[in-house]
């Protein structure tokens, strides 16, 4: 359950509701994996598929993830009857159902920030069955707004001057209660930011921080990679897909259905850089592609969209293919290792890393940060025994 985010998500008649593992508790192999359809237990490609896609930008390397995740419809929606042992299911509108299967845990996934597992209590893990999506998507809205304008601002070496720094930027969204001699109190529970601060550089590889747990031990190069990223993704998404005219057209040879299914979703291929232009009864011409994409390999890269299409109604190869370049590209730009950084820099990355989606993990889903907690570290020293 440490490792475990809870769920519940209700939408356009359906229900998810359960538990689904970090990123970083991934597996060798899919062991850990329970869905149940109206209380059934079911094994069904459509909801493997809609999982993975949720996981695709923070789990690599053929890692599955752990879930337990329960799924309410009208019992009109399904049919239970498609196989002999009812672990196999078809739904009414499959479209649909993966598409909320996969918005409801992306989102669940994007929205995981450091201040949320960092300051996680047994008490708070126990009670996890009853916090829904809902609750927990405002609060990483709150944590995120509160650190807008902390990227800059620490520009002292202790802890203590942090403190006060931190506490004078926050002094209107803090929460305060007054003691009974009328002097008022910060609560404990924001006096320091969920990364903490920073105190010193570990061999220019990592930066160590204090926070009210304990020490935080942060992976500079992957945390600055993963901010990066994202930083580029939503720049991307802003100015928009620039397309690149083709010299010579690529004409490709496809079955009639697939022409078809081109020529259906003709706007989602030019929402994403791709002019396609159905050139016979079973045929396609690219006329133009991504200016990002020019070097890479055009005609099976939309085969198999068009698969997707066909098979799951909707395809995210095009804009994976553009992430995993813009991944790329990030990894080269990040901060490296034997670099070193003042404390003001290393407290600006922190602050970006707790305002940051998916900052948990770098593009190659290696985990960029880690606690120890003073009981982790009196165990190393024997303390109390």
């Amino acid at each position: 359950m440490e490792n475990a985010l809870y769920v519940d998500v209700e939408a356009a008649g359906l229900r998810l509701w359960g538990w689904v593992g970090l990123p970083t508790f991934s597996r060798s192999q899919a062991d850990l994996q329970h869905f149940f359809v109206n209380g059934r237990s079911i094994r069904d490609k459509l909801v493997t598929h809609a999982v993975r896609q949720a996981y695709q930008d923070v789990m690599y390397h053929g890692r599955h993830s752990a879930f337990v995740l329960y799924l309410e419809l009208n019992p009109a929606d399904v049919d239970v009857n498609v196989h002999p042992t009812k672990h196999e299911v078809r739904f009414r509108d499959s479209r649909t159902v993966h598409d909320f299967l996969f918005r409801s845990l992306h989102r669940a996934v994007a929205d995981i920030r450091p201040g949320d597992q960092s300051s996680k209590t047994t008490d708070e893990i126990d009670n996890s069955t009853s916090q829904s999506l809902s609750q927990r998507v405002s609060t990483s809205t709150v944590q995120q707004s509160a650190m807008e304008f902390l990227p800059n601002t620490s520009s002292v070496g202790s802890v203590a001057e942090n403190m006060a720094v931190y506490q004078s930027l926050h002094e209107a969204s803090t929460p305060v209660h007054k003691e009974s001699d009328g002097t008022a109190c910060v609560s404990e529970e924001t006096d320091v930011p969920p990364l903490g601060f920073a105190i010193a550089q570990l061999k220019g590889i990592y930066i160590l921080a204090e926070n009210a747990q304990g020490l935080v031990l942060v992976d500079m190069h992957a945390a600055h990679e993963r901010i990066t990223y994202e930083q580029m993704k939503q720049a991307f998404d802003t100015e928009g897909i620039r397309s690149q005219p083709l010299l010579v057209p690529v004409n490709l040879a496809v079955s009639q259905s697939e022409a078809d299914i081109a020529e259906e979703h003709q706007p989602l291929f030019e929402s994403l850089g791709f002019v396609l232009q159905r050139a016979g009864p079973e045929s396609l011409m690219v006329r133009q592609i991504p200016a990002m994409l020019r070097d890479s390999e055009v005609e099976p890269l939309v085969r198999d969209v068009l698969s997707d299409l066909i098979t799951h109604g909707s395809s995210d190869r095009i804009r994976q293919h553009l992430n995993e370049i813009m991944a790329t590209m990030a990894c080269h730009c990040s901060v490296r290792a034997n670099r070193q950084l003042s404390i003001p820099e290393m407290n600006a990355l922190l602050r970006d890393m707790e305002a940051t989606e998916r900052s948990g993990q770098c593009n190659h889903g290696r985990p960029t940060w880690t606690q120890m907690s003073l009981d982790d570290l009196d165990k190393l020293f024997l303390r109390g025994r």
